[in-house]
């Protein structure tokens, strides 16, 4: 009963966070312009994502411009793409083969332990997905940090972490923390012990002396 508690709770943590990475990839917010220096100038934020970059006002008004080309995107960028949509596919996957080995379902047979193994490999598959997020977002943040702290880079040009990259980073964690536990659910081999039990050799060893008596 435990163990279905786990892998239950392991499936809406993974879910969730699937959710998240799913919200966070479309988001314009990975990073927004930082107002630092003598002239800050707040009339227009500037926001840029891994598929746009937007403009908005004060008066409320919000722009955005999808990305021309792919080909002339900084290749960092084309990277983080790639690990976010290879992520978001492949914990997907690692959620359906989950759904399939869980207890509280009925596809994938009857035997419990094979559901089990199945429940298992669901989990280490959401596990590589969220770590390809991770990598993602952790890559992004990092050439962030890296344009913000560089003393060549002009200040109204300075970019700080936007709302969507922590989005994408709590849902990674989450599928990170959901597939764990549905790769620690499977239950171990009971050990079949070579010899019979006292109580049975007993009984055996009473019969065989009535039958000679």
């Amino acid at each position: 009963m435990a163990n279905s508690g786990i892998q239950l709770l392991g499936f809406f943590l993974s879910l969730v966070g699937i959710v998240g990475l799913i919200v966070g990839t479309i988001l314009p917010q990975w990073k927004m312009s930082a107002y630092i220096g003598d002239n800050i100038i707040t009339a227009v934020a500037m926001y840029q994502g891994l598929w746009m970059s937007c403009a908005f006002q004060s008066t409320g008004q919000l722009q955005c411009k999808i990305y021309d080309s792919i080909l002339q995107l900084d290749s960092a960028l084309q990277a983080t793409r790639a690990l976010m949509i290879v992520g978001i596919i492949v914990s997907i996957a690692g959620l359906g083969v989950a759904c399939m080995g869980m207890k509280c379902t009925t596809c994938g047979g009857s035997d419990k332990l094979r559901k089990s193994r199945v429940a298992m490999t669901g989990g280490i598959i959401l596990l590589v997905g969220g770590l390809c997020a991770i990598v993602a977002c952790s890559w992004f943040a990092h050439n962030v940090i890296r344009a913000f702290y560089n003393p060549y880079t002009p200040v109204n040009t300075k970019f700080e972490f936007g709302a969507a990259i922590f989005i994408a980073w709590g849902g990674s964690l989450l599928d990170v923390l959901g597939g764990a536990m549905l790769a620690a659910s499977c239950p171990t081999k009971k050990q079949v012990s070579k010899y019979p039990p006292i109580g049975s050799t007993r009984s055996g060893a009473a019969a065989s002396t009535k039958e000679y008596v």
